[in-house]
């Protein structure tokens, strides 16, 4: 918490356009503190995509909720606002009360947040926005961290700013929100840090981490724009063999992930198998839904089922993606794939 904490805190807000930004220990504990902040607890439902990581869901039964898993748009692989209608509504015929709605930014996307919010305050809840593979993007021209009554992010090593350990933040533009984040992330603390007001966690960022992610921040815009490009080359070279991930034009993504969607699982298992012989490193995001993963699967979902999320933990790859990722190698991964068994 030294002065380079409170100076990063000043610019993510300014960047992209929060009141508030509150710095934390990780991209989990930033999703805990908003969860504690807005009173999320027992017989509370909380509305999460069944395909992202684990961290989304694991965080709400620690405050005493029920996750209730929704599917996904398979074109954007976002939250999809008719399953949620769905969850929303059985959830209410098992005695829970809809309290919280929690779309994924997955692989740098923004979810669709204009419908997404209709049906959030046409039912009277709130949003948290999971950002952690999505902050800088953007949607109708704002930026994420600003259009849920609180945003998190992650500033893991792998996201596309991160730092050189763990990281996190939360975005408000609630004065009071912003007050009560800032206790909760150190123990409760009232007017000092030996007055404990309320129960807390210990989530406080290193200053170390911050002064990475001052110098890291000041080149983000230009880390940006140089995913923009290299994403457009992949799309223009292997639309005629995969799925590729095309961006309506309200949505610019940072591409956390560059991630493409194969025919089958057996063809994913194919060009993986033929990517990795020609020693190009490739990921699967995610291989498994959270309704299908043991510490989720008695939770509550959808009850027209989870098919979208099903089809993409099957049929999902990632390629390389970074900044710094040369056009010779980009073009060496493309060779691969336009040979590749179809």
């Amino acid at each position: 918490m030294g002065p380079e904490v409170v100076e990063l805190e000043q610019q993510l807000a300014d960047f992209c356009g929060a009141k508030h930004c509150i710095s934390c220990a990780n991209g989990t504990d930033a999703l805990q503190l908003a969860l504690m902040a807005l009173g999320i607890g027992s017989g509370d439902a909380v509305f999460v995509p069944s395909f992202t990581f684990a961290a989304s869901a694991e965080v709400v039964p620690l405050t005493g909720a029920i996750p209730v898993f929704v599917d996904i748009d398979i074109e954007s692989y976002t939250m999809s606002g008719d399953s949620l209608l769905r969850a929303i509504a059985y959830a209410k015929s098992v005695g829970l009360r809809p309290r919280l709605v929690m779309p994924v930014d997955l692989f740098g996307r923004p979810a669709e947040y204009n419908t997404l919010s209709e049906i959030t305050i046409a039912h009277g809840m709130t949003m948290i926005g999971d950002s952690a593979q999505g902050w800088g993007a953007l949607y109708n021209g704002q930026m994420t961290g600003t259009f849920a009554e609180i945003t998190t992010t992650s500033f893991f090593p792998a996201k596309p700013l991160g730092c050189y350990g763990d990281g996190g933040a939360l975005f408000t533009d609630s004065d009071e929100l912003a007050s009560l984040l800032d206790s909760l992330r150190v123990h409760g603390k009232g007017d000092e840090k030996y007055d404990n007001v309320r129960i807390g966690v210990n989530s406080r960022l290193d200053t170390l981490q911050a002064a990475i992610l001052l110098e890291k921040l000041a080149i983000y815009a230009d880390e940006i724009a140089a995913r923009q490009r290299l994403a457009a080359r992949y799309n223009a070279a292997l639309a005629s063999t995969f799925i590729v991930p095309e961006m309506p034009n309200h949505i610019m993504s940072i591409w956390a992930q560059y991630t493409l969607r194969a025919q089958s699982s057996e063809h994913r298992a194919q060009v993986l198998n033929q990517l990795k012989a020609a020693g190009i490193p490739t990921a699967i995001y995610y291989p498994k839904p959270l309704h299908e993963q043991t510490a989720f699967q008695n939770f509550p979902s959808d009850p027209m089922g989870l098919k979208h999320s099903e089809i993409a933990a099957s049929c999902v790859f990632s390629l390389p993606m970074s900044p710094y990722l040369t056009l010779e190698d980009q073009d060496q991964v493309i060779g691969v794939l336009k040979t590749a068994v179809v």
